[in-house]
């Protein structure tokens, strides 16, 4: 009877101990919702490019695994370096901070950073006759009516009595003071009107460089107004966003990152690049600055392709990779895995069947 109580303890004492070991060697995958790449389905499964890769990886090197899901990569990262879990396929940038301080396998895609600007509606036309009949036009043609009435209306005073041919008496005269201050402020310089007094000549003299001045501010409003115009075409560069009033980009992420590198403003930060999108979509913002592949992706998700247009021009490259804690012992197992499935003929149609192309 002992040897049977014996028996006993020692067949649940090895189940208990055959569990924790099936259990042990049962990785946990962290992830976090990151279209395309990972997509958390309505009946609470996942989905995904990088969720189909890496069950294609685990299937081929039997390797047991279960996920954990976060809330973002910041979350991702902690579990990480406390080793909570044994690595995420949320794509990772690799960076020489991170080499140092996690394992990263073979970068599989290659993302860069996109950018993004409201998309009119109207032609370049249509938008600069409508700041022609626009109220705020009126106002500085009324404004430049006024100050060549002025000039005008004193040159004529000064000059009525020394120069009375060209200057005349009267009402007549007095347009002939509007007259010269209009050719004067446009440089035409008919030169059938001009003054003879010292005092006319220092009026004039004050008038030639205040018309100058008047020209230059007149052209530069003009052209401020069709500023967004010429946002859909120019930017090409950093230095193009720079001319943008307001940039956005999603925070802590390689869009932010870039701007504040460059030294160029952020205006606005944004949680998601979903309310990122919205707030450019109604013109909020001028530019957004965030991951081309996730752009692309939300962009067309949401419908937003006859509100925001993404520039076909990428800036600076990233290269993305699984991560796992320093020194993992599935590190070259999962590695080698890798590299074996982006080199088949289905990680082309898996990328095709998600309408993503590493840039």
């Amino acid at each position: 009877m002992k040897h049977w109580r014996y028996i006993l303890i020692l067949l649940v004492l090895g189940g208990q101990h055959l569990q924790a070991a099936t259990e042990q060697d049962t990785l946990t995958v962290g992830i976090y919702h990151d279209p395309p790449f990972v997509i958390k389905t309505q009946d609470n499964g996942f989905e995904g490019l990088s969720i189909e890769l890496w069950e294609s990886i685990a299937k081929a090197e039997q390797l047991p695994f279960k996920y954990e899901l976060n809330s973002d990569f910041i979350g991702i990262l902690k579990k990480l370096e406390y080793r909570d879990i044994d690595l995420t396929i949320n794509p990772m940038d690799v960076n020489a901070a991170r080499i140092a301080k996690f394992d990263m396998t073979q970068p599989y895609f290659i993302s860069s950073i996109g950018v993004a600007i409201p998309l009119l509606n109207r032609s370049p036309l249509a938008v600069f006759i409508s700041n022609i009949f626009s109220l705020a036009f009126f106002k500085i043609i009324l404004l430049l009516i006024l100050v060549i009435f002025v000039f005008g209306f004193f040159l004529w005073l000064v000059e009525r009595k020394h120069n009375k041919f060209q200057f005349r008496p009267g009402l007549w005269g007095l347009f002939d003071g509007l007259w010269w201050s209009a050719v004067t402020m446009t440089t035409v310089g008919y030169g059938d009107k001009a003054p003879k007094s010292n005092l006319g000549k220092t009026i004039a003299v004050i008038w030639m460089f205040t018309a100058v001045i008047i020209i230059s501010s007149f052209t530069a409003g003009i052209a401020s107004t069709l500023t967004i115009t010429g946002l859909q075409t120019d930017i090409k560069s950093a230095e193009d966003i720079r001319l943008a009033k307001k940039v956005s980009a999603v925070g802590a992420t390689s869009g932010e990152t870039y701007l504040e590198q460059e030294d160029i403003p952020v205006s606005s930060t944004y949680a998601s690049p979903i309310l990122a999108l919205r707030a450019l979509a109604k013109k909020d913002n001028d530019v957004l600055l965030y991951d081309h592949t996730i752009l692309q992706y939300y962009i067309n998700r949401l419908s937003l392709d006859e509100k925001v247009k993404l520039l076909p021009f990428t800036l600076k490259e990233n290269y993305q990779s699984f991560m796992l804690p320093k020194h993992h012992p599935n590190f070259d197992v999962i590695n080698v895995g890798l590299m074996k499935e982006i080199q088949k003929e289905q990680w082309q149609e898996l990328q095709r069947k998600y309408d993503v192309k590493g840039k």
